[in-house]
């Protein structure tokens, strides 16, 4: 090969590579369009809200407050990198239905909210829907646990570590960003070009809080081998549960009966359901 083809050859390479890297974000995130109807049209008793961040975003958010009318147990739910609210009212509604007041709420740029998604913005929008439910006056904000849903999960387990709460739910996670880059582009040089890492299995040890994982024995998405791993990572008390013949978006891992039963169970050996 000639200089002149190696030059050429590199000047592509790099290039393609610049464009990789300037466009990664939009392989990463998939922002829903907005805006959505009102959370009266899942529950008659569902409340239209906005969450204020740290750097002045408004998002908005539906909150399904629990029938008792005591101080009551809930959980957030943190979506994936293509999810949003809509696409899990049926969950909401499933674990409302168990004395739970569940927080939906999108992430900045999701669901017409302002804002372009971004690790340290999905940090930011976290913190303000914890800070939001654990200040409703129906509420008990030690009985509060975090249900984080692939990309989702990773935002959930950063804001465990420093938020910790009774309980964390992580549906098909991954023990970093990177890790599941380097599986769907093994061509590419993905630990070198992220820019936002997720780095979940740096942090699910500093956790201190029962973990319980889920995953798909078909996931082809997130491998359960890489939720086995951070599984493993985790402090204890945690529980492993795998959904078998389901992958990354079957119904089974979205609120299928079987891993709605496990979430409950488990949250019935932690003081959000314990008695």
């Amino acid at each position: 090969m000639t200089l002149t083809v190696v030059v050429i050859v590199a000047l592509v390479g790099s290039g393609l590579l610049g464009f990789v890297w300037s466009q990664q974000r939009r392989l990463i995130y998939f922002p829903s369009p907005g805006p959505l109807p009102s959370a009266t049209t899942i529950l008659p008793t569902g409340k239209d809200v906005v969450l204020d961040t740290e750097d002045g975003l408004r998002l908005a958010a539906w909150y399904f407050p629990a029938a008792s009318h005591d101080r009551a147990p809930a959980v957030v739910i943190f979506n994936g990198n293509a999810g949003y609210r809509w696409l899990r009212a049926d969950l909401a509604v499933a674990l409302n239905r168990q004395g739970l007041s569940v927080l939906l709420f999108d992430y900045r740029g999701y669901g017409g909210n302002p804002g372009r998604p971004t690790e340290e913005g999905l940090a930011t929008d976290a913190r303000a829907a914890q800070a939001w439910l654990a200040g409703q006056p129906d509420v008990d904000p030690s009985r509060i646990a975090y249900f984080g849903e692939s990309l989702g999960a990773a935002v959930a387990v950063e804001l465990a570590v420093h938020r910790p709460p009774a309980a964390l739910v992580l549906r098909s996670p991954f023990t970093s960003l990177a890790d599941v880059g380097v599986l769907h582009y093994p061509w590419l040089p993905v630990r070198q070009l992220l820019i936002d890492r997720y780095p979940s299995i740096e942090r699910i040890a500093s956790v201190k809080a029962p973990v319980l994982v889920i995953a798909g024995d078909r996931d082809n998405v997130v491998p359960a081998s890489l939720s086995r791993r951070l599984f493993d990572a985790a402090a204890e008390p945690k529980q492993y549960v795998v959904i078998p013949g389901v992958g990354h978006n079957d119904q089974g891992l979205l609120d299928g009966r079987q891993m709605i039963g496990d979430v409950l169970k488990f949250l019935e050996g932690t003081p959000v359901l314990g008695r």
